[in-house]
């Protein structure tokens, strides 16, 4: 017995539709529900750390952070600056200048030059 072409492709498509309606209308677990929202919810925080971290970072090249009153998540978003070392910085206070940073040895000369255009001290 021969097999139409034609019928032989709406068998196929046939075939194809309710595979693909099978597999769409498979319902997920409320465990598997949890992992993905979970997975989810992580990204999206993730996402929006780097994006707060991108607006510190702009905020800080637009306009010089002054050394006297800057916080330590300020100093944190420097470039190379731990939070060691922004501790350094506050427990150092007073400065009259930036460069005290290295004349003080609260920061090398290597780690200040990479931030001096990003300082001042009022």
């Amino acid at each position: 017995m021969l097999i139409c072409p034609r019928r032989a492709c709406f068998v196929f498509a046939l075939a194809l539709a309710l595979a693909i309606l099978a597999s769409c209308t498979q319902k997920e677990t409320p465990q598997q529900l949890q992992r993905q929202t979970a997975q989810a919810t992580a990204a999206a925080k993730s996402d929006a750390k780097a994006i707060a971290q991108g607006l510190r970072e702009g905020w800080s090249r637009d306009r010089p952070l002054d050394l006297n009153t800057a916080t330590k998540d300020d100093l944190v978003s420097l470039p190379g600056v731990s939070d060691t070392d922004a501790d350094r910085v506050i427990a150092g206070r007073p400065y009259s200048d930036p460069r005290e940073l290295v004349t003080r040895r609260i920061m090398s000369k290597a780690e200040y030059d990479k931030i001096a255009d990003r300082l001042t001290a009022r």
